[in-house]
């Protein structure tokens, strides 16, 4: 399973981008493209709905991301997707970004269910650094030879590009893999998020025909790029090791582009914290030779949730059959869908976000009782702004080939071509399609994505039937929804130039 973080629709050379990437090209020509693969409009809730195989109004990431000094993550009682794999006999070893939570050692990847974790807790670091708030945050867990857990946070290894250390780490743990497991590998790349690293040399490598605006797509480009090289190692590493013919690829983007930065998401409406679908339609494709049909697009629907109840279904897992309950699952199997082209679902809710389920208490599930003190929020750092607790109520869902938006939400317009549109509008009134009144964009809007995919045209008022349809959807889904808490802040995990988890569980 490989995760890009924040990379444009568009960003890719299968769809025409000027960012050289010819080894994710070969893998979807040559495998499925899924045109119609939707996650979350932002890290935590696409990674956490990945792991858990539940949407995030069941996990609680309705709300947005969890932010680096906030005490709250995937909750315990979850069974995650490794841990899943893991009592079905597999090896299980995660590389890169996490961003499902870290206040509690319980919420770290290697205590989820991966063998061994390397990459970082939070939701991003300098590549070189490997430091987020001027602490580091690259660790090497794993479990030693008497059963214990550490943790090492490699200072060590500052001023390595973290791109080319995830891959690395994945061929290594491809090559001294138990051969006696089957193994599941979670490579969850960290580019092309922000800051926007890359080497000199590699940019004049990769990028030297990218036009020197807007400012930093250079470097976005090579932050790809990169990352693009790494995917071609692991494959070979596959192929030199004899088993990619028994092996399942997938690539997704946890979200679109950042709207108004440095990536495309051309030619649809939007990018990363809204819910057009330039925000919520990732690049994605399957590539294996266990697949029935290969070398098409696949417009199927399709929601990341969805990978959960297929590797569930894959691997023979039988939940009644273990210990830990098992929550009701929200992904569907789609194999048959991605390898032989048939239909598995027609809906797919974006976001439902009602403040009625935001409660008081600051107390928290699984915690000792403890004083928290209150932390300044270190606002736009590393791209993190999005919706606060005080932002408006939406329902935002897909159904067959009806996007139906309502409430008040973040307006966004378009990106062009290989570069980038005009700065983003967020929650302005002066997008006349979808605000007004000097409010953010709000009321009930109707897209047909079949004759409209770039969400141009409001048809509300001529399907109203349609619209009435959709609306009454919204109770059942209000009854799958958790409730969570006000965000809490602290500090207390910055110490010692590391970043640790801070609160001690029961």
């Amino acid at each position: 399973m490989i995760l890009a973080d924040d990379m444009g629709y568009q960003d890719v050379g299968f769809r025409g981008s000027n960012i050289l990437t010819p080894n994710i090209d070969k893998l979807a020509k040559e495998g499925v493209i899924l045109e119609n693969h939707y996650v979350s409009p932002a890290c935590s809730p696409t990674r956490t709905s990945l792991m858990s195989g539940r949407h995030l109004i069941r996990t609680g990431f309705w709300r947005g991301n969890v932010k680096p000094w906030e005490e709250w993550g995937l909750r315990l009682n979850e069974t995650t997707l490794p841990e899943m794999l893991k009592r079905n006999g597999y090896s299980t070893h995660g590389i890169g970004k996490w961003h499902c939570g870290m206040y509690t050692w319980d919420h770290t990847p290697a205590k989820r269910g991966f063998d061994t974790y390397f990459g970082l807790y939070l939701g991003a670091q300098g590549y070189f650094s490997h430091k987020r708030s001027g602490h580091v945050d690259l660790r090497d867990d794993y479990y030693d030879k008497d059963g214990k857990f550490v943790d090492d946070v490699r200072v060590d290894l500052q001023g390595n590009y973290s791109t080319y250390l995830y891959t690395d780490r994945a061929v290594e743990s491809i090559q001294t893999r138990d051969k006696s497991k089957p193994l599941f590998l979670y490579l969850s790349y960290t580019a092309p998020h922000s800051p926007n690293d890359a080497p000199a040399d590699e940019v004049e490598r990769f990028a030297s025909h990218i036009p020197s605006t807007p400012k930093h797509r250079k470097k976005y480009a090579t932050q790809i790029s990169i990352m693009d090289e790494g995917i071609g190692k692991v494959v070979e590493t596959l192929k030199a090791e004899n088993i990619l013919d028994n092996t399942l690829i997938v690539f997704t983007a946890d979200n679109g582009a950042v709207y108004g930065n440095k990536g495309s998401n051309y030619p649809l409406r939007g990018g990363k914290q809204s819910l057009f679908e330039g925000g919520v339609r990732a690049v994605s494709f399957v590539s294996s030779p266990l697949l029935k049909k290969t070398g098409y697009t696949n417009t199927n629907l399709h929601h990341v949730t969805d990978w959960y109840a297929t590797f569930q279904k894959l691997a023979g897992d039988k939940p009644s059959q273990h210990s830990k309950p098992q929550l009701p699952v929200d992904g569907v199997d789609i194999w048959e869908s991605v390898s032989d082209n048939q239909p598995c679902r027609d809906e797919v809710l974006m976001n439902f976000r009602d403040h009625s389920m935001i409660q008081d208490s600051s107390e928290h599930e699984f915690l000792a009782k403890r004083e928290r003190p209150e932390v300044e929020e270190e606002l736009g750092e590393l791209g993190d702004d999005e919706f606060s607790d005080d932002d408006g109520d939406f329902f935002v869902i897909r159904w067959k080939d009806w996007k139906l938006f309502t409430g008040t939400y973040k307006v966004q317009a378009w990106t062009s071509k290989n570069s980038l549109g005009t700065a983003a509008k967020f929650d302005r009134s002066d997008d006349g399609l979808m605000g007004g009144g000097g409010k953010a964009g709000s009321g009930t809007k109707l897209f047909d994505l079949s004759a409209d995919p770039r969400e141009e045209t409001d048809v509300a008022d001529k399907y109203p039937d349609v619209v009435k349809t959709i609306l009454e959807k919204i109770p059942g889904y209000k009854k799958k929804m958790t409730k969570i808490n006000k965000r809490t802040r602290s500090s207390e995990g910055k110490r010692d130039g590391k970043w640790y988890p801070w609160v001690k569980n029961l």
